[in-house]
């Protein structure tokens, strides 16, 4: 799988009412990789992660994940999908919510202790949800979204609210998943985080305008940092060479 496009899109587009989110989007993300989706909020990050588990209406064109047109029932265990949102349940404890799921997935009751204790939630397994903080609520939502070890994962800004070291811990956990031979596709606002990406899939207002990796950004536009590039390529239409299928419509999602 490590040779494997683990997405393949061409011609994407979302229809929302009577406008484009994406129009005749190209894009494909590597299996053993880290894909950041990066841009401001509301340059449609979410619709394109929603397309791509086939969770989102509204869309044309072709989306294969693992082989598959995305949203096949036979992808429901192999690829998972953590949303903004922490998908728990409060009135349950940590380990409660993962046995519940693991059980649900069809996965070892133990699955739930391996991920408590990937996503760093040993020491609080036992609390409820709706004691935990907002940090500790959405690394709850990512323990789920790791069981069963999914071949995709898709990750919608997964590290809002979390402090810089509890970040970084949760991006050398991406890696490991990575170097496991998993497919992640990470969305995410905060420019720095660009870095620790193998590849970049830079969006504005619907439009793909880079992609392309961290050292072939920084190169191409000069710029001392993850952030001060994007706003070079935004300055400049897009990212020469390095982007496929830059197009899009007037208006994006979140």
């Amino acid at each position: 799988m490590m040779n494997m496009d683990a997405v393949r899109i061409r011609g994407l587009s979302v229809r929302r009412g009577r406008r484009d989110v994406f129009s005749r989007l190209d894009l494909d993300v590597a299996a053993g990789s880290i894909t950041g989706v990066l841009g401001p909020s509301g340059c449609g990050k979410t619709t394109l992660l929603r397309a791509i588990v086939g969770a989102q209406a509204g869309v044309s064109g072709e989306a294969t994940v693992l082989g598959l047109p995305a949203g096949s029932p036979a992808l429901r265990r192999r690829v998972s999908y953590a949303t903004q949102a922490a998908s728990v349940y409060d009135d349950l404890t940590v380990a409660q919510n993962l046995r519940y799921f693991a059980r649900v997935l069809g996965v070892p009751r133990a699955d739930a202790d391996r991920v408590i204790e990937l996503v760093g939630l040993s020491s609080a397994a036992g609390q409820r949800v709706d004691r935990l903080s907002g940090g500790q609520r959405g690394r709850v939502s990512l323990a789920a979204a790791l069981l069963g070890e999914p071949e995709l994962i898709v990750l919608d800004e997964p590290t809002v609210g979390l402090d810089p070291v509890l970040r970084a811990e949760l991006w050398e956990l991406f890696g490991r998943l990575a170097r496991d031979g998993a497919a992640l596709l990470v969305s995410s606002h905060v420019m720095d985080e660009a870095l620790r990406c193998d590849r970049l899939v830079l969006l504005r207002e619907g439009a793909l305008v880079a992609d392309t990796t961290p050292q072939e950004l920084l190169d191409a536009t000069g710029a001392p940092d993850p952030e001060s590039a994007f706003l070079a390529v935004i300055a400049s239409g897009g990212l020469r060479g390095g982007a496929h299928g830059r197009h899009g419509g007037d208006g994006a999602g979140s």
